[in-house]
């Protein structure tokens, strides 16, 4: 029998037995609206509010600072777009982001353009990182926002965010960081890192999906995204997603509080199957290797395509993931890739292993034995290799 080992922990996580087992009764038993003033209402209200004191916990801010949402996308749509369209109000019509954010943000961002906002792009450099200077060089007197990823989620690297939030301060200007592949993984302080927002979402840290959080600092409320009832301090409308809600709250806990202990094994993990893939020849690390997510490996192997990696990969039992067509239904590599500089041919080259608190160094060692007899097979078939193979 083939060997199954799930190594896209970055797409999605499993749900872990601990955050089940939290979420159940709210499913089965305590199902009462939290706006109904019956029991089983108060009780469902109570555990909201217990979930909103574990986020605001594992994030270092004010219970009164999370407001949950859908998930990360909306949360994004929620700060940019709320923040846009308030500080418009008062001439400020520019945004700052960077070139290789999470389509969450690119799109946004797109989407505001055409009502008539300015975004500039920060480039970054070869390793993914950009830095505070450049935030502070491009901030003018009509920036309403910056927002930059917190750890990219193809490449996973990890941005001075402290820095550039320190910038933003300095110069008076809103910041906000999508940490959907942070939360969970890095220890991070809203309050001592001076980040005006925050985006997370559930479902990369063992909890459910279709739940979420923005973290809003006191001081600034964006505009409604969501307009009707009263929920969540009648600021984003809809009947709370009760067991999802405490879902997070659970996961994020449990991911707070084994930190200190996963954090370095699953990094000598990801370090370990680094190193024994990158000796096949051709093959590049994507990514800065010290600022980097603990779990996350990219590699690109040039001479192959990605998706014919997957799915001989996802044939032998492995799961993983990559940056060239399969992944976006386009016949384009993944923006993040061509953004750091890499060719098209070899970009679509990419794999993405990402590690997590599950994975085993039995997992590693299958995944090592199994990846460079499929990339040789694979290059054997390319007419491509054949030219490359000894430049």
């Amino acid at each position: 029998m083939k060997r199954f080992v799930y190594a896209d922990n970055a797409a999605t996580t499993q749900v872990s037995p601990r955050v089940l087992e939290a979420m159940k009764p709210w499913l089965l038993e305590q199902y009462g609206n939290p706006s109904s003033i019956y029991s089983i209402g108060r009780q469902a209200r109570t555990a909201v509010e217990t979930a909103r004191r574990q986020v605001a916990a594992a994030l270092d801010c004010e219970p009164n600072e999370v407001y949950f949402t859908s998930g990360g996308s909306e949360a994004d749509n929620w700060a940019l777009k709320g923040t846009a369209h308030l500080l418009a109000k008062q001439g400020k019509r520019h945004l700052i982001t960077t070139n290789f954010e999470h389509h969450a943000i690119l799109h946004t961002c797109a989407a505001l353009e055409k009502e008539g906002f300015e975004v500039t792009y920060l480039p970054v450099d070869s390793k993914g990182l950009v830095t505070a200077e450049q935030v502070r060089q491009a901030i003018r007197p009509d920036t309403a926002l910056v927002s930059i990823m917190y750890a990219n989620n193809e490449i996973g690297t990890v941005q001075p965010i402290s820095e550039i939030a320190a910038v933003c301060k300095e110069a008076g200007v809103r910041f906000h960081t999508d940490a959907v592949q942070a939360v969970g993984h890095l220890p991070i302080s809203v309050r001592e890192q001076n980040i005006t927002m925050l985006s997370l979402s559930a479902h990369k840290l063992h909890g459910p999906k279709g739940v979420g959080a923005l973290i809003v600092r006191k001081g600034f409320i964006p505009p409604n995204l969501i307009d009707g009832g009263g929920q969540e301090k009648g600021r984003r409308a809809g009947t709370e997603n009760v067991s999802g809600i405490v879902g997070l709250g659970e996961a994020i806990t449990a991911a707070v509080e084994k930190m200190e202990e996963e954090t370095p094994r699953v990094t000598a993990l990801r370090d370990r199957l680094i190193d024994g893939l990158i000796k096949l020849p051709k093959v590049r690390l994507n990514g800065d290797r010290q600022h980097r997510l603990p779990g996350n490996v990219n590699l690109s192997f040039e001479g192959i395509e990605g998706e014919s990696l997957l799915l001989m990969l996802d044939y032998a039992g492995i799961c993983a993931s990559s940056g060239s067509a399969c992944t976006s239904g386009s016949l384009d590599p993944s923006h993040v890739l061509l953004a750091i500089g890499l060719p098209h041919e070899v970009a679509h080259g990419s794999l993405r292993l990402t590690l997590g608190d599950q994975t085993t160094d039995e997992d590693v060692d299958y995944i090592l034995e199994q990846v460079p007899p499929i990339v040789e097979r694979l290059r054997s078939m390319s007419p491509v290799w054949e030219k490359i193979k000894d430049l």
